[in-house]
């Protein structure tokens, strides 16, 4: 996840039955003939350096685009005439199912960091779907999980306060991460302090003084992008209401 990282050509031509990320992308559950059939119609591009756009909003709706490597961010314009950041995107997750109903994309993608793509041309999915019952399956799949996910998000954003959410924000990631064979405790965020302040609807202000507050309170350690997170059941606990001044200090086991 860091912005050094270095992808080469090879690594991005990787094949689906090949790639490491197939158990949370569209290959899961497939045979290996049908993992085949959809490798076909892959196509992979070169690199996008942080800042590049994938796409932009208002564009025609022609792919779906899964990251391989590196992490994506998408947004749109907000009332005040910034960016509104809706979602940060990691390896196996895909991006651009919002288009599929209008045929357009209805926000814009840029790369956080140093990022390969795969892209999939909607067209010939369908035809693979129409052909492979399993694909059908997982395209339906993934579509519920993003469902579920914004659900999870408008719930965050309404009913959690500052501390809450970012400690919801450490932990999704975490688990994020470790879904994909990295470490859950030990990372570095690839978003800035104002694009979590975005996503998350609180001031960068605010987002600098929580994490000042997790480390004191000895939740996580913080050195810039890199985080460590020491105390993942006080980050829970935030979550389900105590603040870390009304957290219990963990009993000590009685002498006999």
């Amino acid at each position: 996840m860091n912005q050094s990282t270095v992808i080469s050509i090879e690594s991005i031509r990787v094949a689906c039955r090949y790639c490491t990320l197939s158990s949370l992308c569209l290959p899961m559950g497939l045979t290996p003939e049908d993992v085949e059939r959809l490798d076909d119609i892959v196509k992979r591009a070169r690199p996008l350096h942080r800042g590049d756009v994938l796409f932009r909003e208002g564009e025609r709706f022609r792919s779906l685009y899964v990251v391989k490597t590196g992490s994506l961010k998408t947004f749109a314009p907000s009332c005040e005439g910034g960016e509104q950041v809706l979602s940060f995107h990691l390896p196996g997750e895909i991006m651009g199912l919002d288009a599929i109903d209008k045929g357009e994309h209805a926000c814009s993608a840029s790369a956080l960091e140093t990022s390969a793509i795969c892209e999939i041309p909607f067209a010939r999915l369908e035809e693979l779907t129409a052909l492979i019952p399993s694909l059908q399956h997982q395209m339906y799949r993934l579509l519920s999980k993003e469902i579920g996910q914004d659900t999870d998000m408008l719930l965050l954003l309404g009913k959690k306060n500052a501390e809450e959410r970012l400690a919801a924000f450490l932990l999704s990631f975490s688990q994020r991460l470790h879904k994909r064979g990295l470490s859950a405790t030990d990372f570095h965020l690839s978003m800035s302090r104002h694009e979590i302040g975005n996503y998350l609807g609180l001031a960068v202000e605010t987002v600098s003084r929580l994490f000042t507050r997790f480390q004191d309170d000895g939740l996580v350690r913080v050195e810039r992008k890199h985080i460590e997170l020491l105390d993942p059941q006080g980050l829970e606990e935030i979550i389900d209401g105590a603040s870390p001044g009304r957290r219990q200090a963990p009993q000590r086991q009685q002498q006999t």
